[in-house]
C-alpha cells in the first residue's frame, strides 16, 4: 500500500521515486452531480496547463463522458472479461482533450458480478504500469455513490487518494450519505495518509440549501470547499458531450468553475471529520430539516 511505501521512505529503507500527482477522490450520493463536477473541474484545470488523469470508478462508465472523443469508451473490465493480459498504458488510456487522459475501470452487466472487486485490479494494473509517473499534475478518481462497498473504498482505503471531496446538496438523502463517506474517512484515516478535503456544494437552489449544508459541515467537523448553483449551460454543454469551458468558453459559468479549482488548487486543508453515528445523523437531520417528534410518521 502507498502508505506503507511512504513510512519506509521516511525511514530512508527504499529509494524516493519520482514526485507523485496530487490525488483527489470524489465521492457523494448517487445523482448529485459528481461525475459532472469532475469532468468540468478536470476540463478548468486543463485550461490552466495542469495535466490531470481522470479514472471513472462507476460501473456506468460515464465519468469521461463529456471529456472523450468517442462513446462508450474501452474499460478496463472489458479487456481483462475479454482475456487480455499484459495490458499497455495505450490500452486503457484515452485521450480527454487537451492536458487530459482518462480511464474507465467499467464492471459486471447489471445484475451480474460485483463492480466493486474492478477497483482493486485497477490499482494493480496502474502500478504495474507505472502510470502515477507519467508526470500529471492531478489524479481524479470519480467514485460510485456512497461507501457502502469495501471495493468502492480502495481509494481511500490503500492510500492512492490522499483527499476525498464530498459532493452534496442540501437534500436528506445527500447529506445521510456525506455523512457515511466521512465514517469511511474516519475509519481509514488512522491506517494512513488519507483526509477529507471539504464539502463541494452543488445545489439547485443555493438559497435554500446554503444554511442547510454549512450547519452540517460544521457538525461533522469539515467546511464547505466550493459552492455551485445549477445553470442551463451545463445541461446544454452535458447534451453536447462536453464540459462548460469547452462549449462556451466566455460564458459567465466558467468563472464557477474557475473559483472551485482556485479553492482547490490554494485552500486545500485535509482534515480527519467527525462524522454522526446513526442516532445523532437521525436527531440531527430532523432538527435540521425542522421535522422533531411531531413531523415523524408513526
Amino acid at each position: 500500500m502507498l502508505s506503507i511505501e511512504r513510512n519506509l521512505r521516511s525511514l530512508g529503507t527504499v529509494a524516493t521515486p519520482s514526485k507523485r500527482p496530487r490525488s483527489l477522490a470524489f465521492y457523494g450520493k448517487g445523482g448529485v452531480g459528481k461525475s459532472t463536477v469532475v469532468s468540468n473541474l478536470t476540463a478548468t484545470l486543463a485550461a490552466r496547463g495542469r495535466r490531470i488523469l481522470q479514472v471513472g470508478c462507476d460501473p456506468k462508465r460515464d465519468s469521461s463522458r463529456n471529456l472523450i472523443a468517442r462513446f462508450p469508451p474501452t474499460t478496463l473490465m472489458d479487456l481483462l472479461g475479454a482475456g487480455k493480459s499484459n495490458l499497455q498504458p495505450s490500452d486503457i488510456v484515452m485521450d480527454g482533450g487537451a492536458n487530459v487522459e482518462c480511464i474507465e475501470v467499467g464492471g459486471p452487466k447489471p445484475g451480474v458480478g460485483c463492480a466493486g472487486r474492478g477497483l482493486g485490479r485497477l490499482f494493480e494494473e496502474l502500478e504495474t504500469m507505472e502510470i502515477f509517473d507519467r508526470g500529471y499534475d492531478y489524479v481524479f478518481y470519480d467514485v460510485l455513490g456512497d461507501v457502502v462497498c469495501g471495493g468502492f473504498a480502495v481509494p481511500m482505503r490503500d492510500g492512492y487518494a490522499e483527499e476525498v471531496y464530498v459532493v452534496t446538496s442540501g437534500e436528506f438523502m445527500s447529506l445521510y450519505a456525506a455523512n457515511n463517506i466521512a465514517r469511511g474517512i474516519a475509519n481509514y484515516a488512522d491506517q494512513g495518509d488519507i483526509r477529507m478535503g471539504g464539502l463541494i456544494a452543488n445545489c439547485k437552489d443555493l438559497a435554500f440549501d446554503k444554511d442547510l449544508i454549512e450547519r452540517f459541515a460544521d457538525r461533522i467537523g469539515t467546511h464547505v470547499v466550493a459552492w455551485l448553483q445549477w445553470d442551463k449551460v451545463v445541461y446544454e454543454a452535458e447534451r453536447r458531450r462536453m464540459p462548460v469551458v469547452r462549449y462556451q468558453p466566455d460564458h459567465p459559468f466558467v468563472a464557477t468553475w474557475h473559483a472551485v479549482a482556485d479553492a482547490l488548487e490554494q485552500q486545500a486543508r485535509p482534515h480527519v471529520p467527525k462524522p454522526m453515528d446513526d442516532v445523532q445523523l437521525d436527531v440531527f437531520l430532523d432538527e435540521l430539516f425542522g421535522y422533531g417528534d411531531a413531523g415523524r410518521r408513526g
